[in-house]
């Protein structure tokens, strides 16, 4: 039988290598320097054994994440414009926190695999002693453990926000509502494609205090409203954004959400759903399929092809259900009223 090719194998351990090293602060570390850093010096510096950190300083230069000079036979490391761009936490496209969020929690859950495929639920309670019905309750913890899920979020929409908001012309909209808006990344991307509208985000109360702390920017223009949008009032408005929310829940739940925006949408207003869409037969793509996993092992629900999201839609009262697949991380789905 032939061997499936290590292309399959080899991502996994680059971003195992990628991950220790964010949390490590070796990005930071050479993004700060003014020159080349020998192993000796990144070791001081980080409070690592030399042999150590050599060791990893060398594979990174081996995926072409970490530059190398040899001086009068010392290496001398220095960071690459990815690792600048995407690895170090003060850029502003930085995956850093994204990294962070998958290392501290997402791998413990994914200890917890083999349990959740034969109980078919997730591992909140075995990984970390909390009911696996309150799934939020355990996601956010704590504040740091809510600012590494923000900060995940963050990370996303700032990468991949500008395909969702220009995956359809939404300037017709003139207010719109990022329900479960978080941070509010997507919130400022979409107001700043159309600078006409009204952009809310609209979360729950620690959410909202920990965005307006720790993630408003200057030259903000979106607002923040605390609520619920699952057992509270959902305000009037012409454009609701769902990212990143359906897959987190059973089909139920999703159900009576929409339908409760539906009603509260204005005429000829609508729903922009954002998330990862699976082809209709399932079978791929592997990303996705690996996203549906993970929602196995940390929510109540999974990644979906579009005909679900258009059946779904349709049932809460919604027409002219669109789909955009971006060739990014996540997809476009719009409703209209």
């Amino acid at each position: 039988m032939k061997q499936k090719s290590l292309k399959y194998y080899i991502p996994l351990y680059i971003y195992t290598f990628i991950s220790f090293t964010c949390e490590l602060g070796v990005f930071d570390l050479l993004l700060q320097s003014q020159k080349p850093m020998s192993a000796v010096e990144v070791a001081q510096k980080l409070g690592t054994s030399e042999d150590g950190i050599e060791r990893l300083l060398d594979v990174l230069v081996a995926i072409e994440i970490v530059d190398v000079e040899v001086v009068q036979g010392t290496a001398f490391y220095s960071s690459t414009d990815v690792a600048n761009l995407y690895l170090a936490k003060t850029s502003p496209k930085s995956l850093h926190d994204l990294i962070i969020y998958n290392s501290q929690t997402i791998y413990p859950l994914w200890n917890n695999l083999v349990d959740a495929v034969r109980e078919g639920k997730n591992q909140n309670e075995k990984t970390f002693g909390l009911p696996s019905e309150e799934i939020f309750s355990a996601i956010y913890r704590s504040e740091e453990e809510m600012l590494k899920f923000m900060g995940l979020m963050n990370s996303t929409w700032v990468i991949d926000g500008h395909d969702i908001v220009t995956a359809f012309d939404l300037s017709s909209f003139k207010t719109v509502i990022d329900l479960g808006g978080c941070s509010g990344a997507l919130a400022r991307e979409l107001a700043k494609e159309y600078p006409s509208s009204t952009v809310t985000v609209l979360d729950l109360p620690a959410v909202v205090q920990t965005a307006q702390r720790h993630f408003a920017q200057q030259d903000d223009t979106i607002c923040f409203q605390e609520g619920d949008f699952f057992e509270g009032e959902i305000p009037p408005a012409d454009l609701y954004i769902l990212a990143r929310i359906i897959h987190d829940w059973k089909e139920d739940k999703n159900l009576k959400l929409l339908k409760k925006i539906h009603t509260a949408c204005h005429p000829g207003g609508g729903v922009l759903i954002a998330e990862a869409l699976l082809f209709e037969n399932r079978r791929g793509p592997t990303m996705v399929q690996m996203f549906s996993l993970n929602m196995l092992v940390q929510t109540e629900g999974k990644e979906h092809p579009p005909s679900h999201y258009t059946r779904m839609l349709t049932d809460a009262g919604f027409r002219d259900v669109q789909v955009c697949q971006t060739g990014k991380s996540y997809d476009a789905i719009l409703a209209l009223k």
